[in-house]
């Protein structure tokens, strides 16, 4: 299995995407990429600790490439907007990309630049793979179980009609 980290807001709009994917094995809501140990979702809230809402994901080479899933982060969520995506601010909703190794760091330089070069005005990070603090559980596989809160009901589902939309070959 291989590894990827992002960050791209808040962590369950991007979990409740990336779960839809064929290859992907495994899927958490965490916080990578700042000073404290051990935080919690009160305290990066409060944004004083640096870390980012991330997702982890284990997937399947064999059935879907990093290039895939690089492709459904940058499509369903804004990367020019620093430190905030729609009415989430603050470093922890940045759009970052940790990686775990060069290809994977090359992978994404060459997305990232891509994008520039079509005018696109990408602030995504892209930092080594840092400690990766998982999240409380009631934050696990959040829209599965909360379809109906209201963060969820506004925000997820106009980016699953997108991925359906737009990435159906990549889909369960």
């Amino acid at each position: 299995m291989q590894q990827a980290l992002f960050g791209g807001g808040c962590f369950w709009c991007i979990e409740a995407v990336i779960r839809e994917l064929k290859g992907v094995t495994k899927v958490e809501n965490g916080y990578a990429g700042g000073i404290t140990t051990n935080p919690t979702y009160e305290s990066v809230c409060e944004g004083t600790t640096e870390h980012a809402e991330v997702v982890y994901v284990e997937y399947d080479e064999s059935q879907i490439t990093y290039q895939d899933l690089l492709n459904v982060f940058f499509g369903m969520h804004d990367p020019t907007t620093l430190n905030r995506q729609g009415n989430d601010i603050g470093t922890q909703y940045r759009s970052v990309i940790f990686y775990y190794n060069h290809e994977q760091k090359q992978t994404a330089e060459e997305m990232i630049n891509t994008l520039k070069a079509d005018g696109i005005d990408v602030v995504t990070q892209l930092e080594t793979v840092p400690t990766f603090y998982r999240a409380e559980e009631y934050h696990q596989n959040f829209y599965a179980k909360n379809p109906e809160q209201g963060y969820c009901n506004f925000s997820i589902p106009p980016k699953l009609l997108k991925l359906r939309k737009k990435f159906q070959n990549l889909m369960k």
